[in-house]
C-alpha cells in the first residue's frame, strides 16, 4: 500500500482534523516521545493517520519535514515502546517531503499505554484517559453485569418462588394477579427474566432488585446492604450490625425505616418552640441510600453498600470510585448501572436523573446543617452527612464546602450566589456580612467559585458562579 497524491490533496482541501487524522508541521524535527504518545492516543481512538509536514491550521499548507530520516529505525522504536505495528509512508508532494504514519486501531476491550499512561487527545493536548473511559473500553464485548444469567432452566413457579413480584406490582401500580404466567410475562417485558425454550432464566438485575432472599443467590449475598449503628462518634462501641436480606427494591422501604429508627435526634428551635427532629430528613436520606445502591461498582467483589450511623453523622459508602468527579455531583449525572437506575426509577424508589444529590444538599441548607461531604476514597465512594453544628463550631473547610455547594445549587436553577444568599444559607443575621465575605474569599482562593463575569465590577452587588462554569 502507498499514499497517493490524491489522498494528500483530499486531506489538505477536504478534511478537517478529527479523531482519525492529525497534522503536525515538524519542519526540522519531531519529539520522539511525543510521537509515541500520538501513536498510542490515535490507536486508542480506533486508529488513523498522523501526518508530518502539513500545517494543522486551516487553510493547510505543505511545509515539508526533515524529521525521522531513518524510517526503519523509528518504526522499530515505535514497536518497542508502544507494541504497535505502525506503517510509515514517505511522500514527495509539490517538492516537499511528507511523512504519513498509519496507526492501527486498538483491539476491542484493549487500550494501549506508554510508560503506564493510557493516552488520548483533548483538543491540542495529549492527556491520560479518565478512569471511566478506561473502564468503558475494558468492558467492551462483555455482557453487562446485570444481564448475566443468575439462575436458568426455571419453571414459572420457580421464578415466582425466587422473586418478590408483589413489590413489582405494588410500586408500578399494576393490578394484582394470581396468574403466575402473566406475572412472569411482565418480568420478561421489563428485562428481568428471559424465556429459553419454555424455561426461564433470572438475570442478576432481577436478583439484586427483587430477590426474596439474597442469600439464595450466593454471588449476590456480599452485595447486600449493611447497616451499622454505633453508640458514639467512633467505631469503638457497636450497637447494631444488620445485613439486608432482600433485593434492593424489595427491601428498600424497610432499609430506610430501619435507618430512620436508629437515626440520632437533634433538638431545634423554630418560632420559639423547641422540637426534636432526626439528624437528617427521611426524604433526603432515601436519596443517599438509593445512590449508594445504584452507583456502586458491581465488579468490585466481596463488598457492598454500607450505612454507618454515628452519634453526630451518617456515612454511606459504596464500592467503586465515582464515574462523575465529586465536585460535579450536584450538576452532573452519569450512572454506572443505568438499567438498575431505570428499574429503581420505575419502582419510584429514586428520583429522576441528577435530582438526588440536589435534594441531599438542599436538605442540609434547609436545616442549616454542615454541608455533606462527597469523597472518592480507595475503590469506593463515601457520602458523609453531618448533624447540626452552630456556625461558630463549623470548620473553615465546612464553610468553604457549604459555600461551593450553595453556589452550584443556585447555578443549576439559573441564579447566582450572593453574599445575602449565602448568609441566609447559614441562617446568619444581616450584621454577619463581613464573616460571609470572608468565606466567599476563602472559596475564591480555593478556585472553587469565580466572580460572575456578567455582573460587573461592583463589590456590593457581586455575584458568584462555580469556577468550572466560567472555564468551560
Amino acid at each position: 500500500m502507498s499514499i497517493s497524491h490524491g489522498q494528500i490533496e483530499k486531506w489538505i482541501y477536504e478534511n478537517c482534523e478529527n479523531e482519525n487524522l492529525e497534522f503536525k508541521e515538524a519542519r526540522q524535527s519531531s519529539d520522539r516521545e511525543k510521537l509515541f504518545k500520538y501513536c498510542v492516543a490515535i490507536a486508542n481512538e480506533r486508529g488513523g493517520y498522523l501526518v508530518l509536514g502539513i500545517s494543522d491550521k486551516i487553510p493547510r499548507r505543505v511545509v515539508g519535514t526533515n524529521a525521522f530520516q531513518n524510517l526503519n529505525e523509528i518504526k522499530s522504536q515505535i514497536r518497542v515502546q508502544t507494541k504497535l505495528f505502525v506503517e510509515i509512508f514517505e511522500v514527495i508532494y509539490s517538492g516537499e517531503r511528507i511523512l504519513v504514519f498509519k496507526i492501527p486501531s486498538r483491539p476491542t476491550g484493549t487500550a494501549y499505554s506508554l510508560k503506564g499512561a493510557y493516552y488520548t487527545r483533548s483538543g491540542e493536548d495529549l492527556v491520560p484517559m479518565t478512569e471511566d473511559k478506561l473502564r468503558s473500553i475494558f468492558s467492551e464485548g462483555k455482557t453487562e453485569w446485570g444481564l448475566e444469567p443468575l439462575r436458568s432452566g426455571l419453571s414459572v413457579d420457580e421464578v415466582i418462588a425466587c422473586l418478590d413480584v408483589k413489590t413489582l406490582y405494588d410500586f408500578m401500580d399494576l393490578p394484582q394477579t394470581n396468574n403466575a404466567a402473566e406475572v412472569v410475562r411482565k418480568l420478561c417485558s421489563v428485562g428481568l427474566v428471559h424465556e429459553e425454550a419454555g424455561k426461564f432464566s433470572i438475570n442478576r438485575l432481577a436478583g439484586i432488585s427483587l430477590a426474596k432472599e439474597l442469600d439464595s443467590f450466593p454471588e449476590l449475598s456480599r452485595k447486600a446492604p449493611r447497616l451499622i449503628v454505633y453508640n458514639g462518634k467512633d467505631k469503638l462501641d457497636t450497637r447494631h450490625d444488620i445485613v439486608g436480606k432482600r433485593g434492593y427494591a424489595a427491601g428498600f422501604q424497610g432499609l430506610v425505616r430501619l435507618c430512620m429508627q436508629h437515626m440520632p435526634q437533634n433538638e431545634v428551635v423554630e418560632n420559639a418552640l423547641r422540637r426534636t427532629v432526626p439528624l437528617f430528613p427521611e426524604r433526603a436520606m432515601r436519596e443517599v441510600i438509593a445512590n449508594a445502591l445504584i452507583h456502586q461498582d458491581f465488579e468490585e467483589s466481596g463488598t457492598g453498600p454500607i450505612i454507618e450511623i454515628y452519634a453526630n453523622r451518617i456515612e454511606v459508602s459504596n464500592p467503586g470510585v465515582p464515574v462523575v468527579p465529586v465536585e460535579r455531583f450536584i450538576d452532573g449525572h452519569k450512572s454506572r448501572n443505568e438499567r438498575l437506575a431505570w428499574i429503581m426509577r420505575q419502582l419510584k424508589i429514586c428520583e429522576e436523573r441528577s435530582s438526588g444529590v440536589d435534594r441531599v444538599v438542599s436538605a442540609a441548607e434547609m436545616y442549616q446543617l454542615p454541608a455533606p461531604e462527597f469523597i472518592s476514597a480507595h475503590n469506593s465512594t463515601l457520602v458523609v452527612v453531618h448533624g447540626h453544628r452552630m456556625f461558630k463550631d463549623m470548620t473553615q473547610d465546612d464553610k468553604v464546602r457549604a459555600c461551593y455547594q450553595h453556589c452550584v445549587l443556585r447555578y443549576v436553577v439559573r441564579e447566582q450566589m450572593t453574599n445575602d444568599s449565602l448568609r441566609n444559607r447559614f441562617g446568619l443575621a444581616d450584621s454577619s456580612n463581613a464573616a460571609v465575605s470572608k468565606i466567599i474569599r476563602y472559596t475564591l482562593d480555593a478556585n472553587l467559585i469565580s466572580v460572575d463575569p456578567t455582573a460587573g465590577s461592583s463589590r456590593k452587588y457581586a455575584r458568584y458562579v462555580p469556577s468550572w462554569s466560567v472555564s468551560n
